[in-house]
């Protein structure tokens, strides 16, 4: 098989409209279901909902937390929640797969969890969005809103800082089986690393 692979010069959100473009003409090249996309405020996951909105593709905004930034807040906005709810996506609100209570013990009694040294390869090695794209598929595998098995291929993408800027297509898994999770393809990420 031969596959070209889209490259940014640089990360963040100017890479929005074409990540969400390649995954959409991907997912329907491979005919796969779900499309799993970080999205803090709900805005990069309704991009995405409205590049598939004629086709059967469901589309699961993964987003922060409660009390991520502000105690008792979600950073969801209340327009974009409307919006993808009438377009038939879902939206993930869970804890960081690669910190969560680890990072809470890290800040309290120094030293690195497992978890975060997993994070920090990841980032190290691909960029925060390839990073945020794989701990955003895991969370929405551990919520049921993908489903899991050797045959199943789901599109994730993420990003660095704002909007999307990495797409991937994955063989999802569940936390507790975390490296049964393959990268199967790369449709698209920057060359430049922010770390």
């Amino acid at each position: 098989m031969e596959k070209l692979i889209q490259y940014f010069e640089n990360v963040g959100e100017e890479n929005t409209n074409s990540v969400v473009a390649a995954a959409a003409k991907r997912a329907l090249e491979l005919e796969i279901g779900h499309i799993v996309v970080a999205s803090t405020s709900g805005k990069t996951a309704l991009k995405m909902a409205e590049a598939v909105q004629e086709s059967d593709i469901k589309v699961i905004g993964v987003t922060h937390q409660y009390g991520q930034k502000e105690k008792g807040k979600w950073e969801v906005k209340e327009e974009y929640k409307t919006k993808l709810e009438a377009l038939g996506a879902v939206i993930c609100t869970q804890s960081h797969m690669f910190s969560g209570i680890e990072r809470a013990i890290t800040k309290k009694f120094g030293g690195f969890s497992r978890q975060e040294v997993i994070s920090d390869t990841l980032r190290s090695l691909f960029g925060k969005g390839f990073k945020v794209a794989i701990e955003c598929a895991i969370m929405a595998a551990d919520s049921g809103w993908i489903p899991i098995s050797a045959e199943t291929e789901i599109i994730a993408l993420g990003g660095t800082r704002q909007g999307a800027d990495v797409a991937l297509v994955l063989r999802p898994a569940h936390s507790n089986d975390f490296f049964s999770l393959q990268v199967r393809e790369i449709i698209a990420m920057p060359r430049a690393k922010e770390v």
